[in-house]
């Protein structure tokens, strides 16, 4: 025999309002930030006061669809002929970005916003200075850029990159092909 049924009709009716004047509490989930997305913030959940006027159940909310119609591969290293070309200014370098002076998170922001900037405005390709580092060894943006570039976040924007002839810039300098928009 169930518990239900041990239950007098009394007891049913007083569970009944019991049940209906709670509502059950929603789990915190991290919300979902697309770049470049307009932001949507979740419905505000109503008043229990109001819930028990209209006896209401709260509408479901589910976050937007991802703007990206497709996954992206990860950026590969540029074919040798393209990074002669970019070398030899035979393909034009639309824009360049220099990443000296700013700390690690602030480059980071810097090439992410240039990055998605000159993909909606239709660049092929940039030219990013990260610099050689302090006494000849690796920097931390040098050292950090080729991981910023193959991340989740830049993978649909980066095509390629390789390293910059001399007259550009040579290891502290990256040659960077962008995906159409």
């Amino acid at each position: 025999m169930s518990r239900r049924d041990d239950l007098s009709p009394d007891d049913r009716r007083i569970w009944a309002r019991v049940a209906g004047s709670v509502t059950p509490a929603r789990p915190k989930k991290a919300a979902l930030i697309i770049p470049g997305a307009a932001v949507v913030d979740p419905p505000a959940a109503p008043h229990p006061k109001e819930m028990a006027k209209s006896r209401g159940v709260p509408p479901a909310w589910s976050p937007p669809a991802p703007a990206l119609a497709r996954p992206r591969g990860h950026p590969e290293e540029l074919e040798p002929r393209r990074q002669r070309r970019l070398s030899r200014e035979r393909d034009p370098i639309e824009a360049r970005i220099d990443l000296h002076g700013f700390g690690r998170f602030q480059a980071q922001d810097a090439l992410t916003a240039f990055l998605m900037g000159a993909q909606a405005r239709g660049y092929r390709s940039v030219l990013v200075i990260t610099g050689q580092g302090r006494r000849g060894g690796t920097g931390v943006i040098r050292a950090s850029v080729h991981e910023w570039l193959q991340g989740p976040v830049l993978r649909g924007v980066v095509s390629g990159f390789a390293s910059a002839a001399r007259h550009h810039g040579g290891d502290g300098a990256l040659y960077v092909t962008i995906r159409r928009a």
